[in-house]
């Protein structure tokens, strides 16, 4: 197959966003009154499906939930609501979060080793190249300008009147500005939210073993492929 356009997802892909985004959850949650000691590892654990499931895991982590195949099951669809958790106060913190991390999403984020090779060589080769994320669609669209030197052709995150990853919307909507088939195309992530999003939408996904899943977990999901460097994308190309 030759491919035409490859889709990153950002957190954990392209992005070591983890401690910003874990400074930013402890932030919003100490100022609104709950545990806000989160290390780097945790900040992995509670991301891939958005702002509010990450809250939502926070939350029940400080309930005292901490099996990594129970908090994953949150925001997905046998329980987008927490027993317990009030969704309130999911929105409050929410609330806080979101204009924090648009302010301080570049303090210690930058891209993968490699990724920037990659998104020359990509470019070289003609081939489309976009991002994209559930996390809020303004920090996307700031970090993808900010970080990639206008490398990518399009980037989109989460938004209203469209459904997040997993659901196949985002991308799709991106692969009908290309004019390209999903067959045509290869997904990038590091997450099950990936790999269903994938699965959803028709695309082969590759798996990165550097972002915030790890690589025993992601082999049992079934992936296209596993790489270990930016680089060996070339070769699946």
């Amino acid at each position: 197959m030759q491919y035409k356009a490859v889709i990153f997802d950002m957190d954990g892909t392209i992005l070591d966003t983890a401690n910003d985004l874990t400074s930013s959850v402890n932030y919003a949650m100490g100022m609104c009154g709950h545990k806000h000691d989160y290390v780097r590892a945790d900040g992995m654990r509670l991301f891939g499906s958005g702002v509010h499931t990450a809250l939502q895991r926070a939350l029940a982590m400080e309930a005292g939930e901490n099996d990594p195949a129970r908090l994953r099951r949150i925001g997905s669809a046998e329980m987008m609501t927490v027993p317990g958790i009030d969704e309130a106060e999911v929105a409050r913190i929410e609330d806080v979060f979101r204009p924090f991390y648009l302010e301080h999403s570049r303090d210690e984020t930058g891209p993968y080793d490699g990724i920037m090779d990659l998104l020359y060589a990509l470019r070289e080769k003609g081939i489309r190249t976009a991002v994209v994320s559930n996390k809020p669609d303004p920090a996307v669209k700031k970090l993808a300008a900010d970080c990639f030197e206008n490398l990518f052709d399009a980037a989109a995150g989460e938004q209203s009147g469209i459904r997040r990853k997993p659901a196949p919307d985002m991308v799709e909507a991106v692969l009908k500005d290309f004019g390209i088939a999903a067959e045509e195309a290869l997904y990038i992530g590091d997450t099950e939210i990936d790999v269903q999003t994938a699965e959803n939408t028709g695309m082969p996904c590759v798996c990165v073993s550097w972002g915030f899943r790890p690589v025993d977990f992601l082999e049992s999901l079934g992936p296209f492929a596993i790489i270990d460097s930016p680089m060996q994308l070339l070769d699946l190309l």
